[in-house]
């Protein structure tokens, strides 16, 4: 549900129209030379996407990502857009919190570390490699291959008490390195953003449970990932975690105001935790779209209808919102839902979808509020993700073509691509060698 802009919220606007102007403003931007500039940047360093939902059924001896699959993330479209490194993720959406739905979600979340596992030991070793560590991923890449990682989106699977705390450690070991305790639902562990819309909380922030859980993320070397629980949630979690978090895929709630996004009292406290926050190309955390008129938002929910979707802002992959399932039908399907679609813009135009643009403006804002030093990258995509002009792996480069026609040097976009990340990643691996040793 969209809200009406507040003072703040025209002023977020100001600031982002004003972040982008210079770029408008200079004739060279899209000159030969500047494209080629990027283009030698781009390739120099290693542009890891920390989040992109999966499906075990893209993982099979006949059907698998060494083939253009028609989703936003395969190899060849890696191979494309320059795309080096990805998170693939590991995503079972909230249940019940009964016997029955953790064992449900456990068996899920199986069914994915196994999926992944099969792609980069059996189907494509050769192409693409999992990563364990951050020296991994340099290494792979140096190699030639592209890398693979894992991250847990939602600690659901874990279970209850009885489970959850010696999960983690399985989860390490079948080659999870972040983890975020809720998704779109209050967990066994967590608070969910989505509890603002209703000011319902089960937990104020963090269980007990969710704090053992933590304390033993921190003793293996997983990272916290910050995108979706509650703002108490994550707070708290700052001041317990050992070692430095992130938020896998969140963009900045000061130019897109949705409880997904992070505001600057989170901001402040990930900078001084020394995590990173991945800025996420999903298009309606970008960008606060205008309500639909009625004829188009009925159009939109009868095609939907039509497929057999959930209403918008919802469905399965990781995000909510967005494209909201579309992703999850066979590529004959999602060819005919898409020209439906193109159908319904034509006749009755919706507000302009987000940008590469305007995706970077929310990478300006956070650069300036916290420093180069603890900004990333990520997609979202197979989960609602993208943006008009980083719509698929295959369009990688115009995120860094962008960034260098706002004047960002190499170093910085190493850091925004990867750097960060992967100092986060070697500072958790040293803070468990640390804990294991008893020095921590």
């Amino acid at each position: 549900m969209t809200r009406p802009l507040t003072a703040g919220g025209v002023a977020a606007l100001a600031f982002a129209a004003a972040l982008a102007a210079p770029a408008a403003q200079t004739p060279s931007t899209t000159d030969d030379a500047l494209v080629k500039r990027a283009r030698g940047i781009h390739d120099r360093v290693i542009a890891l996407d920390t989040h992109d939902d999966i499906s075990p059924a893209d993982f099979t001896a006949e059907r698998n990502y060494t083939q253009d699959l028609g989703n936003q993330v395969n190899l060849p479209k890696m191979i494309a857009g320059g795309l080096d490194a990805s998170f693939f993720i590991v995503y079972v959406g909230q249940g019940p919190l009964t016997p029955e739905g953790f064992d449900n979600a456990y068996k899920q979340a199986v069914a994915k570390f196994d999926a992944i596992h099969l792609l980069t030991e059996k189907i494509a070793p050769a192409k693409i490699e999992l990563a364990l560590t951050a020296a991994d991923v340099r290494r792979i890449s140096k190699a030639g291959k592209k890398v693979a990682l894992i991250g847990v989106e939602n600690g659901y699977p874990l279970g209850d008490a009885s489970t959850a705390v010696k999960r983690v450690k399985e989860f390490y070991d079948r080659g999870a390195r972040y983890l975020s305790l809720a998704h779109n639902g209050h967990s066994q562990l967590a608070d969910s953003n989505n509890g603002e819309a209703s000011g319902q909380w089960a937990h104020n922030g963090l269980s007990e449970l969710g704090k053992q859980v933590i304390a033993e993320m921190n003793k293996w070397g997983i990272m916290v990932d910050l995108s979706h629980p509650s703002k108490a949630a994550n707070l708290q979690a700052l001041a317990l975690s050992k070692a430095p978090v992130i938020a896998s895929h969140s963009a900045a709630r000061a130019l897109a105001d949705v409880s997904r996004n992070m505001d600057d009292e989170q901001l402040e406290a990930l900078k001084k935790n020394g995590g990173v926050i991945q800025t996420v190309a999903f298009a309606s955390y970008v960008k606060v779209a205008k309500p639909d008129s009625p004829a188009r938002a009925a159009a939109i929910a009868g095609l939907r209808k039509e497929f057999g979707l959930p209403a918008p802002g919802g469905g399965p992959g990781g995000g909510g919102g967005g494209r909201g399932g579309v992703n999850a039908l066979a590529p004959e399907q999602r060819a005919k839902y898409d020209a439906g679609m193109a159908a319904i813009d034509k006749a009755t135009p919706g507000d302009p979808r987000a940008t590469v643009a305007d995706f970077v403006n929310h990478i300006d804002y956070l650069v300036k509020k916290i420093g180069i030093d603890h900004v990333g990258i990520s997609s979202d995509f197979d989960g609602g993700g993208g943006v008009t002009g980083w719509n698929g792996a295959e369009e990688t480069f115009n995120v860094t073509l962008e960034l260098v026609k706002r004047g960002y040097t190499e170093e910085q976009i190493g850091k925004m691509w990867s750097g960060n990340l992967l100092r986060v990643m070697a500072e958790c691996e040293k803070i468990a060698r640390q804990i294991q040793a008893g020095q921590k």
